[in-house]
Formats: C-alpha cells, structure tokens, sequence
C-alpha cells in the first residue's frame, strides 16, 4: 500500500484513547508484509517485529487520537461530551463529528446557542464543554435507545490534499508518523540491519504514555526510537517552540541521549536528509520520557514531524517531511550494531 492511501485510511479509522482497535488491527495489517511477526496487546498497542540478531531497538509512534466522550444525553435529544487526551472546545462549534454508539455510527454536529441569544456579557466568553452539544437530528426517544454514557464521539474525517505537498486531515498525531515507521520497514526489505528491530504503535499516549510503558517493559529494548508531532510554524505562533514545516525535527535534551542524537545527525547529513534541531531542557510530553525510565531506563532519541494546527481535525504536515524522515529511519535503524553499545558510554 502507497503511503498516500494508507494516510488516507489510518487517519480516518477511530481510535480515541482507550478504543483504539479498529485503528490497531488496520496498522497490523499494514506492517504484516515488511516483518516477521506482529502482536496486538491488550491494551491495543501494535508490535511489529523484524527479527535481527544485533542490538534490541524499539521504534514507536503512538496510534491513538485525542476525543470525546458521551458525558449527558439532555431532554431534548442532544448529547453533552467531555474531553479525551486534550480537546479544547474551541475549535468544536460548527464542526461535524462521529458518535460510535452500540448500534453504529451516527453522524452530529457540535452546536452551541448562538450569538444574537446570548446576553452580552455572555458574548464576551470563549467555548466550554458545559455549553457545547451534539445534534443528531433525531428524537430524543431515538437518542436514549442508541445512544449511553461514555460512548466515544471523534472527529469527522477529511483528507485534502492541498498545494505544494501539503496533506490535512485528522489524527496526524500521531498516524502520520506511524506511517514513518511503515516506510521505513518497508525500505528495510531491501538493505541489511543488524539489529533487532520492534515497530511499536503505541495506545494511550494522549493520557500518559502508557502503551509505550507496558510495550518497553515487554520488549526490554537496548536502544529507543520514538516519534511524535511538533508544532509547525504558523502566524502568530513563538518562533523559539516552532520548526519548519518541510523537515523532521531531531530534539536534544536531558531525556535523549547525546551518543545516539549524534548518530542520528551523522546519518542524515550522510544521507542528504534534512534535519532540524529542536530543544525539549526538560521532559518531552512524548513516549520518549516513557522510554527512559522504564526498567534500567533504555537510551532514546526523538524525532518530530512538524504539523500546523494540531489537536484539530485540520492538522497538516508536508508529504515530503514524511517521506524523508521514513527514509533518514530505515538508514538509521541499518547501520546500529554491537558496536553502538560499547560506544554509549564513551
């Protein structure tokens, strides 16, 4: 499958944290070509193995996708809903949405009392759940049989292809950099590695990393790879917490380590890929913090994809970004060995 049209698929499946399957068995399938054995957990975290005899790498990008969920079907038929991983409601009014209720999909819209019947001082506040709701269109006898508390509500899914390269839809974060890692597997068909490779989407990471944790438990890796999405600049936006939009960003910080960053940098000007560079003097709020500390701690990198307008179901990156980063991966991921190890404390 181009990774056009599988973008296309993956970003459209649902997968808001903690009900990620659907998303877990497409990507499954995806991977099943390009390794030699994958496993869903029980929590809905997909480990695609490519089995090598060097040094144990775990490469992860998490699946999941920010939501709502059901949280008060109202008198007249409407739902309320609360936030998963991180929605903020201000981008919800006018927008069209999916609710998975037990008997299917329904498609809703987000609404909210308009402006020309609100008191003015009213006028004056920014969106809230509390005053937000989705329409169905239908009776409220209709919603109370199909619809319960806590059903999963997700964004609509469009994919347009806009000018020069650039992709928007849903669920970029973090599917686009699934997608990094499923190029690069498939580049890897055709070149040598050593080492003992482990492509991780990873569930729940919009809540705190926990697909990554219990994977890198399971997996016990000797290095770690993880990939994540960064802001791209956009108007009005800081330039010191932005990148550009047309390469992948590679993150030096206290959670990363010097030896492998150094690496990864060695190997992109080696192959002519792009790179940027980007700070996190803390914590990354990504898998990777997850990555370091589990068991003995395992040495990781980061690498980010640059989106704009992330967290809304308008995220776009730049195709080429995408590409070369799977590219910059698949040789990366080719040249770690033995030797990486005994060079780490050096």
């Amino acid at each position: 499958m181009k990774t056009d049209e599988f973008l296309r698929q993956v970003t459209a499946l649902p997968g808001v944290t903690g009900n990620e399957r659907a998303a877990a068995e497409f990507i499954a399938e995806a991977f099943r070509p390009f390794v030699d054995e994958v496993k869903i957990t029980a929590l809905n975290s997909v480990i695609a193995h490519k089995k090598g005899n060097g040094p144990k790498v775990l490469i992860c990008a998490h699946l999941d996708e920010i939501g709502m969920m059901v949280s008060k079907i109202e008198k007249d038929g409407t739902l309320r809903m609360q936030s998963v991983g991180g929605v903020d409601p201000r981008v919800l009014p006018g927008m069209r949405v999916r609710v998975f209720a037990r008997d299917g999909m329904l498609m809703g819209v987000v609404g909210a009392t308009p402006p020309h019947l609100m008191r003015e001082a009213d006028r004056k506040n920014n969106y809230t759940f509390e005053t937000l709701f989705v329409d169905l269109g239908l009776p409220a006898e209709e919603v109370e049989k199909k619809v319960c508390i806590g059903d999963t509500v997700c964004f609509e899914s469009r994919y347009v292809e806009l000018k020069n390269g650039r992709v928007s839809t849903k669920t970029v974060d973090d599917r686009g950099c699934v997608a990094i890692m499923l190029r690069a597997a498939e580049l890897l068909q055709k070149m040598h590695h050593e080492a003992d490779l482990y492509f991780v989407s990873t569930c729940q990471e919009e809540i705190g990393s926990y697909g990554a944790m219990t994977c890198a438990f399971d997996v016990d890796p000797d290095f770690g790879v993880a990939f994540d999405v960064c802001h791209a600049e956009t108007p009005g936006a800081p330039r010191l917490y932005t990148s550009k939009i047309d390469s992948l960003v590679a993150s030096k910080g206290p959670f990363l380590h010097p030896y492998l960053v150094k690496k990864l940098e060695t190997a992109a000007k080696e192959h002519g890929v792009q790179l940027q560079t980007a700070i996190d003097p803390r914590w990354t709020s990504t898998d990777a913090d997850e990555l370091s500390l589990v068991r003995n701690g395992v040495p990781s990198v980061l690498m980010s994809l640059p989106i704009k307008y992330m967290h809304t179901n308008v995220e776009t990156f730049d195709m080429h970004a995408l590409m070369e980063g799977g590219r910059l991966l698949a040789h990366y991921l080719s040249e770690m060995d033995a030797s990486w190890e005994e060079e780490l404390w050096t």
